[in-house]
This record gives C-alpha cells, sequence and structure tokens, in this order.
C-alpha cells in the first residue's frame, strides 16, 4: 500500500545505501506494484504537470503526470533518477551528443507501462512521450534538487544544446493540456 510519507521516508533511508540508485528502484517498483494505492494518495492522473511529493537538496520526488500524446523534448537531469509508471505509458528516446556538437543522435528507447520500472544515469539524455490517448502517471525520484541543477534542453535532436530551465518545461505541460483538451472533447 502506497503512503506519501513512508514512501519519503524509505527513499531517503535508501540514500544511505551503497547501490542507492537500486534500492530507490526497489521502493519504486514496490509503489507501482499497487497503482491504485498511489491514485488514491495523490489523485488519478487528469491534467499534464509536476506534482512535487518531497523537494530538498538531496531527493526530489514528482508526480509526473503526462497528457495524451505529449511530447517533452530532448533533456538531462545530471543526477541518477528512477522512473515507475503507475498508470498509462512513457516512451523515452535516448540521446547522445554528436561529434560535431550540433544536436543529438538517438542510440535507443524504451516504452514503460504499468508496474514498470527504470534507471537513469546521471549522464543520461532523453525525451519522453505518451503514445496513449489517456493521461500516464508516474512517480520520478532524482538524487538531488531536480528543480536547481544546471543541465541541458535542446528543442529537438537537431537543435543546439542550452540550458534548461522549469519554465520551458512548464510551458511544454500547458500546451500538451490544451491540446489534451481538444482531444478528449473530440472522443465519443
Amino acid at each position: 500500500m502506497f503512503a506519501r510519507d513512508r514512501f519519503i521516508e524509505d527513499c531517503f533511508e535508501a540514500l544511505r545505501e551503497s547501490n542507492v540508485e537500486g534500492a530507490v528502484k526497489e521502493i519504486v517498483s514496490r509503489a507501482v506494484s499497487t497503482p491504485r494505492s498511489i491514485e488514491a494518495e495523490l489523485g488519478v492522473p487528469s491534467k499534464a504537470g509536476l506534482q512535487v511529493v518531497h523537494r530538498s537538496a538531496e531527493l526530489t520526488i514528482l508526480n509526473v503526470i503526462w497528457a495524451p500524446l505529449m511530447n517533452l523534448f530532448p533533456h538531462d537531469h545530471q543526477t541518477w533518477a528512477v522512473i515507475g509508471i503507475y498508470d498509462g505509458q512513457e516512451d523515452n528516446s535516448f540521446y547522445r551528443r554528436r561529434e560535431d556538437g550540433k544536436g543529438l543522435d538517438q542510440i535507443n528507447g524504451r516504452s514503460l507501462s504499468e508496474h514498470d520500472t527504470v534507471v537513469l544515469g546521471d549522464k543520461v539524455i532523453h525525451s519522453v512521450s505518451n503514445p496513449r490517448r489517456q493521461y500516464t502517471g508516474a512517480l520520478h525520484v532524482y538524487g538531488g534538487d531536480f528543480f536547481t541543477i544546471p543541465r541541458s534542453e535542446w528543442d529537438s535532436p537537431e537543435s543546439a544544446e542550452q540550458p534548461y530551465t522549469v519554465e520551458h518545461a512548464m510551458r511544454a505541460f500547458d500546451e500538451a493540456n490544451e491540446r489534451a483538451k481538444a482531444l478528449l472533447a473530440a472522443q465519443p
């Protein structure tokens, strides 16, 4: 059964483990194995955005809601991350910087569905999409303050690297919410 405060405590305890990412992955995997209990505690995904569950210098926990058919530009985190899906689907495309420094090359991808959990290393560059016509809910745990770590983003794989801004990401979520309203209104 998912309990917000216990989840936060467990993640902090995992920071003392020799394999922090592995310990956090176990905690997130356990949580997403009971998705309805997450929804009972955090709400059913119904609007794209980043809900802060916990934020500190050591650890950030987000309830990330992806709008139907949403795509988020390539970005890095500059810290490890553990992602667990409790409702819907999150498709990740992974990239590396081009040798000439002009854009990114896609190297692979991974689709995550309900109950799936993945660890992303601190050097990972990825973009995220929700291919479904429903909201996707995911727990994201980061090894640091997600909102203040200097990092990079790209408008597309072909574009130049630029500093990541939370404001740009929030605009992407707002725009996805507007598109979702129209999409869901048009469904029978």
